[in-house]
């Protein structure tokens, strides 16, 4: 029985809820859609009893907006009561293409902006929702995650100050570093891995993989990833290799210390497939590093994985390094914004991941476990079986 269809058997915890901010308002909207139909198809003996009041809706969409005023200051609106409801509030903190006036200046909305739209969302709920659960898939300030020197610690801050707003859980996506959760360690974190999409969405797209250790091999391109290679080289039964960064820490530039060679520890990659998988691709620079030093090391196709495409400098650099066959794909989720653009280049594979989310969502609004879906082991093993059989993945 698939995760979709299967009965949930508790009771919600209370009415759903889903507040999908401006941000992340096509994933909202896809989320929305699938457990409407799933609901309205599910058949549960109890679903006419008080406790499943509200269950079957045509949407749980909750009505919200975000007003700015021209000083650029703004305000949070709910426009429908959430007395009593189970919240699920999303945001899309790296979403630059939405704009607001600034005393008659055009300002692109910056993470700070996206954070505090969350915090005025919590704000205008008042203490009135059951339970309000934030999903953030790019964690707010991650990057910032631990203290080296006089340095702040943003993403542990962000976090004490949503538990203290009276937010009960936080999910996140392939957190930069999951150790953060430690900052708020009597309230509920999750960081998913979307490594069933990526599979998925390589498969789909390229019909001449083996995978097998003899033809595939997982890289890592730092040390600080080696967790999510070695998780599915491990799955997937092949040898894993990792890249470290030497770097001039005598120098800094924008922030940090630049890079001044990637050095390779692993088994000969020679005629092999290799698959790079990352969190996030920002500048894309360490990414085509890294490719350019496996096709050095005679590679034979180069795919490239990230959880967060934000492809900070453009897609310049990736245009060329497919026109010179460094890189073979590109994938990335639809978890951040993604440019037009993104989806003409004939390199690049989407992941969506709306589905996954809904799963998420809708088991939690049903206080059960979510073990199965942290872990896709078993999906992964059944589209690799359809794959090798060539059967519709």
């Amino acid at each position: 029985m698939s995760e979709e269809t299967k009965t949930l058997e508790t009771i919600p915890v209370g009415p759903l809820g889903i507040v999908a901010l401006e941000s992340i308002d096509d994933i909202g909207k896809k989320v929305d859609a699938y457990i409407s139909a799933w609901r309205n198809d599910r058949n549960n003996e109890h679903k006419h009893t008080i406790a499943f009041a509200g269950y079957q809706k045509d949407s749980y969409l909750v009505n919200s907006k975000i007003s700015r005023f021209g000083s650029g200051e703004a305000k949070g609106t709910i426009n429908e009561s959430v007395r009593g409801k189970d919240l699920y509030i999303m945001v899309d903190v790296t979403n630059y293409s939405l704009k607001y006036s600034l005393c008659g200046y055009e300002n692109h909305m910056s993470p700070d902006d996206h954070y505090q739209d969350i915090k005025r969302i919590i704000a205008a709920v008042a203490g009135k929702a059951k339970r309000i659960t934030v999903i953030m898939p790019f964690l707010y300030e991650g990057r910032q995650h631990r203290r080296t020197g006089r340095e702040s610690l943003d993403c542990a801050l962000a976090l004490q100050e949503l538990t203290e707003m009276g937010v009960e859980n936080i999910i996140t996506f392939d957190a930069h570093d999951p150790r953060v959760q430690n900052a708020i360690p009597l309230h509920g974190f999750e960081t998913v891995q979307p490594a069933y999409q990526f599979v998925k969405g390589l498969l789909r797209h390229e019909k001449d993989i083996k995978i097998d250790a003899d033809h595939l091999m997982m890289i890592s391109p730092d040390e600080g990833g080696m967790g999510r290679a070695v998780y599915l080289a491990n799955v997937l039964g092949i040898d894993v290799g990792m890249f470290y960064k030497r770097r001039d820490y005598s120098k800094v530039v924008n922030g940090r210390n630049p890079i001044v060679a990637h050095e390779f520890l692993g088994s000969s990659v020679e005629g092999k497939d290799v698959f790079i998988i990352d969190d996030m691709i920002s500048s894309g620079e360490s990414m085509i590093d890294v490719a350019t030093e496996l096709k050095r090391r005679k590679a034979r196709k180069v795919y490239a994985a990230a959880t967060f495409g934000l492809f900070t400098n453009g897609f310049d650099k990736f245009d060329k390094a497919y026109e010179d066959g460094i890189i073979d794909r590109v994938l990335t989720t639809n978890l951040t914004y993604q440019s037009p653009e993104l989806f003409t280049k004939p390199y690049y594979i989407n992941c969506d991941m709306s589905k996954y989310i809904a799963l998420i969502i809708d088991t939690l609004n049903h206080d059960a476990s979510i073990s199965s879906l942290l872990d896709p082991i078993a999906r992964i093993q059944k589209c690799i079986d359809k794959y090798n059989n060539g059967e519709k993945i």
